[in-house]
């Protein structure tokens, strides 16, 4: 299905809309960050980054325990949302266009979008968004400006997500970065059996932060 500004079918994108899709296991995508329209997509095969099996080489353990980078959530959507649809040594092009941009900033509004931010000083270097909805969450980018920022992002975001009781970390696809760090394809009659189960759970994004007081 395709948004078209022509077409006089055309369905209303709303975040409600993209709230729904994501439960049926479909999620939205554009060509280009210059074309306009959006499609669906629901893969054959789904990508997912298992809880408990979150890959960290020696050097990102290193990284992970020495880095001088702070991790933030959900300070600034926009600059993190902009650092994923920016082109750079990562990405040729990229499929966040406008119409993303709005809806999932609105989202965001909502509390179901989160961003993981990783800041060098007061720069943001790295980060990653996506949407938290019962046990599930489903990450849309990521992105980094230095060397293992996006990982350094990813780790908070697994160890986040343990905290909160979630059951699924859905990555869309696999790339040869999610791979390394432990992601996986699964048919999509068991992603749609994982996610149904996820859906009936309650994660917490903010239990983290509850813990880490506590220590």
């Amino acid at each position: 299905m395709t948004r078209r500004s022509d077409d006089p079918f055309e369905v209303e994108l709303t975040p409600e809309l993209i709230l729904r899709a994501y439960q049926a296991g479909i999620f939205p995508m554009s060509e280009s960050a210059d074309d306009p329209d959006i499609f669906w997509v629901s893969p054959q095969m789904r990508g997912i980054l298992p809880l408990d099996g979150f890959c960290i080489s020696r050097s990102l353990a290193k990284t992970l325990k020495k880095h001088p980078y702070s991790i933030h959530v959900d300070r600034d959507f926009s600059a993190t949302i902009e650092g994923c649809a920016t082109s750079g040594t990562e990405r040729e092009s990229t499929w966040i266009n406008g119409t993303i941009i709005d809806l999932y900033s609105r989202l965001f509004d909502m509390g179901y979008c989160h961003t993981v931010e990783v800041y060098d000083g007061d720069a943001l270097v790295g980060g990653l968004y996506g949407l938290a909805i019962g046990g599930a969450v489903f990450g849309e980018s990521m992105f980094h400006r230095k060397t293992d920022a996006s990982k350094i992002a990813m780790a908070h975001l697994v160890e986040r997500l343990n905290a909160g009781g979630f059951v699924l970390l859905d990555t869309q696809f696999i790339t040869p970065h999610l791979a390394s760090l432990g992601g996986i394809e699964v048919p999509r009659t068991q992603y749609e059996a994982m996610l149904s189960d996820a859906l009936q759970q309650s994660g917490d994004f903010a239990a983290w932060d509850r813990l880490s007081q506590r220590a």
